[in-house]
């Protein structure tokens, strides 16, 4: 499953590679051969199971999360490099042991329901009603990167039209529904109910014709037409400052950054855009010192374009990771204060446990204010959806700002600190939103990818990795509601719920048997 995103973007292991866990959950009563054995495991199948989930999340969530470990070296902030090798390892560790735990806590769910339910191919409904559970209260909070969803993005375009029904979670009950039957079917193999090798044939086509059929109605939904429109067209310029971290908060980086947004500006107002976007903290200053020393500002005032503006904020005496909608005229028309913060990076988690040993660890201040999770992002070109960097992981976040009637997306982003692993996933994650909302996505980073990318998920453009670019296109408003926009994550709640009526019922004919 590690290999399914970026670099490798083998999306079509997802459909297989949950199943050797499944069948390893359930396989070992299988093979016991008396009642004594039995009870031996069933001793000490908690702990077994738990093991078996961790290692394998380890596997998915600590391969396709390696490109953490390239915020080191960071000696370029004053890091020691042993402290900074230490940094790394810690936040790669953390996050992968964070979603291992996720899956052993599975594992032993999984293997609670096999102990005590009845019909044994229900637990295919149990298993999926579990994990999207589990994935739903794991985004609730700020270590969420790495749903079974974004394994499909963006190679997998049929099947990530599925994301209108009920968002990623749609997407994540597919893969772990196919997997599940794949399971079961060579575990009812094992346990003897296979008269002949056709018949077992016959029922390893079932999830194989699952999966054409999830395939085919994205492919009916993929197919449906975009409207476009000269009157919701917004002429888009992206400038891709490529400012390398190194350098951004020192002299230097600020010398470039001005310079080089000024220059693309310009150019881009030249070429008669409606608007320009730039990355986040493209100019890494406060608000009130860009009017009063920068050549940007006067360039807005000189060539009257307006521009979202990705600066800090400030918030009583903290301040904040912000984008700025600036009128042509230089006055603030609107701005959008970041909610999801990067964990070790712009808050420590669990501060009272971590925050002494990171601060042993670092001199850097990982504290920032954070936004308010209602925000909404007017416009001169209506209500936007906006995402800054970490934030294109959340769906719940774009849902609910489409649900309030933004009418296309932007997101602005530095992922300047990774290999290009990170930007491509990062870039996956925006192409799901887009998909998800019904949305137009405008992209900008700071040092790749950038991108352009319509409703139905196609990439229209991108850019280099680690290169100054500039670009314009167009991209439209749109005021359609999906069914995930209307009505939210509807199917994990309804699998749940379906799962716990099994679940009691299951145990009132138990306890009447």
């Amino acid at each position: 499953m590690g290999l399914t995103p970026a670099p490798v973007s083998a999306w079509f292991l997802a459909w297989v590679s949950l199943a050797p866990l499944w069948f390893l959950l359930f396989s070992l009563p299988l093979r016991r051969k008396d009642r004594q054995e039995e009870d031996i495991f069933k001793r000490h199948d908690f702990q077994e199971s738990f093991i078996l989930g961790f290692v394998w999340g380890c596997g998915y969530h600590g391969l396709a999360l390696s490109w953490i470990t390239g915020v080191h070296p960071m000696t370029w902030m004053g890091v020691p490099w042993l402290a900074s090798l230490a940094i790394a390892l810690f936040c790669w560790f953390f996050i992968t042991f964070w979603g291992a735990i996720l899956v052993g806590v599975w594992s032993m769910g999984m293997t609670w329901i096999n102990l005590h339910l009845k019909i044994k191919w229900l637990r295919v409904l149990m298993g999926v009603a579990l994990w999207c559970g589990l994935e739903s209260l794991w985004s609730q909070g700020d270590l969420w990167w790495t749903s079974l969803s974004y394994t499909q993005s963006p190679h997998n375009l049929l099947i990530l039209q599925l994301g209108q029904l009920s968002g990623s979670s749609t997407i994540t009950a597919s893969i772990v529904a196919v997997n599940g039957l794949f399971a079961e079917i060579l575990l009812a193999g094992l346990n003897n109910k296979f008269v002949n090798y056709q018949k077992t044939f016959a029922l390893l086509s079932l999830p194989i014709a699952i999966i054409f059929i999830l395939h085919l109605t994205g492919f009916f939904l993929y197919n449906r037409p975009l409207v476009k429109t000269p009157n919701t067209a917004i002429k888009v310029g992206l400038i891709q400052g490529n400012i390398p971290n190194q350098i951004k908060l020192y002299p230097q980086g600020w010398k470039k950054a001005i310079e080089g947004y000024t220059k693309g500006y310009k150019a881009l107002a030249d070429e008669k855009v409606d608007i320009i976007l730039t990355p986040e903290t493209a100019l890494p200053f406060f608000w009130k010192d860009i009017v009063n020393f920068s050549s940007f500002y006067r360039a807005i005032l000189d060539k009257k374009v307006p521009t979202w503006l990705g600066a800090f904020g400030q918030q009583g005496t903290s301040f904040t990771n912000s984008l700025f909608t600036v009128t042509g005229t230089g006055t603030l028309f609107s701005r959008y204060d970041k909610v999801k913060l990067v964990p070790l990076g712009e808050y420590i988690p669990f501060e009272e446990i971590l925050g002494g040993f990171i601060n042993r660890l670092s001199p850097l201040d990982a504290h920032l204010a954070r936004g308010k999770s209602d925000q909404i992002f007017d416009t001169p070109f209506g209500r936007a959806i906006v995402g800054i960097c970490y934030e294109s992981a959340f769906s719940e976040h774009f849902r609910r700002q489409a649900a309030l009637g933004g009418e296309f997306i932007i997101t602005a982003s530095n992922n300047a600190h990774y290999s290009q692993t990170m930007p491509a996933q990062h870039h996956a994650q925006d192409v799901m939103r887009a998909v998800e909302t019904d949305r137009w996505a405008a992209r900008a980073t700071n040092t790749g990818y950038s991108a352009i990318v319509d409703p139905k998920g196609r990439t229209l453009w991108i850019s280099d990795i680690n290169t100054y670019e500039i670009h314009s296109d167009i991209i439209y408003r749109q005021q359609t509601k999906t069914l995930y926009v209307t009505w939210g994550d509807w199917l994990t709640k309804i699998v749940v719920i379906l799962a716990i009526t099994i679940g009691l019922v299951n145990g009132f004919m138990i306890r009447n048997h």
